[in-house]
């Protein structure tokens, strides 16, 4: 009744669907590294995600996801999908009360979760945190498998430091307001902001809630308002590419070499190639493929093992366009 076929051939989710399909219908006395449940007695799910749309990092997260928690993989899995803390957290509550195994959460909001993760507990339901943390007790939930997004700040904010500027005059284009993204990514700036206020200016400081129209509007303002800048900081691709379009209308220079410096994260292989042709700037990596990480748990739970540690950090890095290079873009564009 154990998991532990996934893992025996899983190095990434994709290869685990495409290795496990041949194998869907076996039984555990198969004699191989197999003994996961049977068709008939799958492991229920229930997986609450921001919206696949907004970015094509978390198309790429609900796809990986999706390909991992399948039935041939011996899961019965349903999806919740909401950018609103609230609306995620009734949908958690649905799958509670449909007695699922395992609630796998990535938060709209960091705060707000202790009351229905205390049901969730009570009710021998195992919570998983994947993509974003939260603000709650670590008793409330198995393991956390996130990005660590201060130091995707920190990264970003480094390089923009080592650019050597006579003065960072900065569009700050937010994600959703209270995400770990979003607090992670703008606290590195705010600091280099407060810290040296006689040289960095925040220009303008607003969200787009991940979104490339919202962004090309917040730039367009500041340009109709006639006010200076240089460098624009996105906190996800799609947003930095509404800023960009911004800027093409305007036609205001932008990359390597050019008047404006443009940031964003996440490495869409769109967007990566863009930094090869030194059209922008930088961009943050932010890994999409946590189910791995997930499987990995839920195997060493199904098998009373005990997790290494609560908290799993997937290594990042962060790309220049004068640096970054064709293999690059196929090895880490999503």
């Amino acid at each position: 009744m154990k998991m532990k076929k996934l893992l025996a051939v899983l190095s990434s989710a994709v290869l685990c669907a495409a290795m496990l399909s041949a194998c869907g219908d076996s039984d555990s006395s198969s004699g191989s590294k197999s003994g996961g449940k049977s068709s008939g007695d799958l492991i229920k799910v229930g997986i609450i995600n921001n919206d696949p749309n907004e970015s094509g990092y978390r198309t790429a997260n609900d796809k990986d996801l999706k390909e991992a928690f399948s039935e041939k993989n011996g899961f019965d899995a349903s999806f919740a999908y909401s950018l609103k803390n609230d609306e995620q957290i009734t949908a958690a509550q649905k799958f509670i009360q449909d007695e699922v195994d395992y609630l796998l959460l990535s938060a709209a909001d960091t705060a707000g979760w202790d009351s229905v993760l205390k049901e969730a507990q009570d009710a021998g339901v195992r919570v998983i945190l994947f993509d974003r943390t939260i603000d709650a007790d670590e008793s409330l939930y198995e393991a956390s498998i996130v990005s660590d997004m201060e130091k995707e700040g920190d990264t970003a904010v480094e390089w923009l430091k080592g650019q050597n500027l006579d003065s960072y005059k900065v569009i700050h284009i937010q994600g959703v307001m209270g995400s770990a993204a979003q607090k992670g990514r703008s606290g590195a700036l705010d600091e280099a902001a407060a810290a040296d206020s006689s040289k960095w200016e925040i220009v303008a400081q607003q969200t787009a809630e991940w979104n490339a129209e919202k962004a090309q509007q917040i730039v367009q303002s500041v340009i109709d308002q006639g006010k200076e800048f240089n460098v624009i900081y996105a906190e996800n691709d799609d947003m930095a590419k509404g800023a960009v379009a911004a800027l093409d209308k305007a036609n205001i220079s932008h990359g390597v070499g050019k008047d404006v410096i443009v940031m964003g994260f996440d490495c869409n292989k769109w967007a990566l190639e863009e930094l090869l042709a030194q059209n922008w700037n930088y961009d943050g990596q932010c890994n999409p493929f946590q189910s791995s990480y997930i499987l990995d748990v839920i195997d060493k739970l199904e098998n009373d093992e005990k997790l290494d540690k609560k908290v799993i950090v997937m290594d990042e890095k962060g790309f220049d366009a004068s640096t970054i290079t064709q293999d690059d873009v196929d090895k880490y564009g999503i």
